[in-house]
């Protein structure tokens, strides 16, 4: 299938138009703002990381595990350590988008400047060609009056026709020249409007290619970003797999154990039976019990009374 190119599809037959060239312009102007947002896109992109970078390093600073001990501990230390190794990398990360934000932003500009020169030497031409153009139909219209002038004057045998002849000839040269100019004018805008027209193609091409390079690179920054994350991920799990369940029980055990018997049950201690509470606390005392004729003797004799015996 043949290519096709600026060159040959932005023309048109309005001499002075200037529709196709207006479409081309357009057409990079749209160009040049695609740039700007990829460009801003990965920015905002860079400060996304940025931030997401500082909060992984204040996170990687808190109390995780302070208190745990042993292989769970070394884990939990390595959990830390690789968070703040995975936000080093991701500020690393926002870095190398800024930089590619640069590099973008520095084509721009490039393709801006030469746009620029192209564009203030066309727009000359441009306006020189609208310029002549009115000349020319200017003296054409000049030029038909003329004729017609002078045929009314060849019926009139009064009108002295040599002088008109010379008046006549004035008219048809400054015509034919303006024709000559405006040809030349032509000429020389078409050859320049191919030359631009290419030069923008070329343009065109190297900057979707740019941008299909930058975003393919911001995406390759993205996966090894994901790879690096997993790599530091890696050393905790492995860390985890070295942690032994009951390698830190039986730690714990060897480090804070307070005794292996358990504490013996209390006994009842009877008061007259002679014995005593290992610890020494005082036994709980029973009374002994009342004979019921001795404690009514007793109330007898208080109300004065003599006590009988049996």
């Amino acid at each position: 299938m043949k290519n096709l190119h600026f060159k040959d599809f932005f023309w048109n037959s309005d001499l002075t138009s200037t529709v196709g060239y207006d479409a081309i312009i357009q057409y990079l102007n749209d160009g040049k703002r695609t740039c700007k947002e990829v460009e801003d896109f990965m920015k905002a992109r860079a400060s996304v990381e940025e931030k997401y970078a500082k909060e992984l390093l204040s996170l990687s600073k808190k109390v995780c595990g302070h208190s745990e001990m042993n292989t769970l501990k070394r884990s939990l230390d390595m959990l830390k350590l690789q968070t703040e190794q995975v936000s080093l990398s991701h500020l690393q990360l926002a870095q190398n988008m800024r930089e590619e934000a640069k590099k973008l932003e520095d084509f721009k500009e490039k393709q801006k400047e030469t746009r620029k020169k192209v564009e203030q030497q066309m727009d000359a031409l441009h306006k020189q060609r609208s310029s002549q153009y009115k000349k020319t139909m200017d003296s054409k219209k000049t030029y038909d009056q003329k004729c017609r002038d002078k045929e009314e004057a060849d019926q009139n045998v009064n009108r002295n026709t040599n002088t008109n002849n010379t008046k006549n000839m004035e008219k048809v040269l400054l015509y034919q020249q303006n024709v000559t100019t405006l040809g030349k004018i032509r000429d020389d805008w078409i050859k320049e409007h191919i030359k631009a027209c290419e030069m923008f193609e070329k343009q065109s091409v190297e900057r979707i290619n740019f941008l299909r390079n930058t975003v393919w690179t911001h995406l390759n920054q993205l996966s090894q970003q994901c790879v690096t994350s997993d790599e530091l991920y890696e050393e905790v799990r492995k860390s985890l797999e070295q942690c032994d369940i009951q390698e830190d029980i039986e730690h714990f055990v060897n480090l804070r154990q307070t005794g292996d018997k358990p504490p013996v049950p209390v006994v009842y201690e009877n008061f007259y039976s002679g014995q005593r509470s290992p610890t020494g606390a005082p036994p709980f005392r029973m009374p002994p019990p009342v004979n019921r004729y001795e404690r009514e003797g007793f109330q007898q004799r208080d109300a004065g009374y003599s006590v009988i015996q049996y």
